[in-house]
């Protein structure tokens, strides 16, 4: 990803939309399958600052742009959630995880589709090619089945006990888990999670893409 000025304030832009509209989701779902914990920490809102986190929000994108990673992503705080107050129990979970990723496709498929519509000057096309891709991006990681990550609600859904409990103890490690994860093993799957995110924009973009 380009380092100059521009190209970095756009991506700050489209990083904080994507996470505000992911956690939103996150609270949106929650709140209408009968968990009213996040309107009461303030989490029901598309006000960023309620879902910022210094570090995984901005910090850490930004340090992986500069180390030239292939993959860049950011996380936001934890929307609160309580599992046991939802309808449908575990799958009412599994929907209130799902809602956040879904949200990032569906804002992908939103602007591909107004970029294969319409058309616009070379720079715009390119900031909204990398708002597609970034929330491919986050699409794509947070579905991965590793617990806090969204994709592992999904498993747990239908997990046996026995792996349901080894995803509970894993879960418990939060975010820093998810880093050790990435830290033991991202080398090996960083190719496959390129040729998603790449094969997903594709298929959104068509000619557009230009990759």
């Amino acid at each position: 990803m380009s380092l100059d000025p521009i190209s970095l304030i756009a991506y700050i832009a489209t990083l904080v939309v994507a996470i505000t509209v992911h956690e939103f989701s996150h609270a949106w779902a929650g709140y209408r399958l009968g968990d009213v914990t996040a309107q009461r920490e303030g989490r029901l809102t598309l006000n960023p600052i309620k879902h910022i986190d210094p570090f995984f929000t901005l910090l850490l994108p930004l340090m992986l742009i500069f180390i030239g990673s292939s993959v860049v992503f950011g996380a936001a705080k934890p929307v609160p959630f309580n599992p046991y107050a939802v309808r449908y129990g575990k799958w009412g979970a599994a929907l209130v995880a799902i809602a956040g990723p879904m949200s990032n496709f569906a804002m992908a498929a939103f602007v591909a589709l107004y970029l294969r519509l319409f058309e616009f000057p070379a720079g715009a096309t390119s900031l909204l090619i990398s708002f597609v891709m970034i929330n491919i991006g986050f699409f794509v990681f947070n579905m991965i089945p590793i617990p806090p990550l969204d994709g592992s609600r999904v498993l747990y859904a239908a997990a046996p006990p026995a792996l349901a409990d080894i995803m509970d103890r894993i879960e418990r490690f939060g975010l820093a888990g998810v880093m050790l994860f990435l830290f033991l093993f991202y080398q090996f799957l960083s190719p496959y999670i390129v040729l998603i995110i790449t094969s997903l924009g594709r298929a959104l973009l068509g000619p557009v893409a230009g990759f």
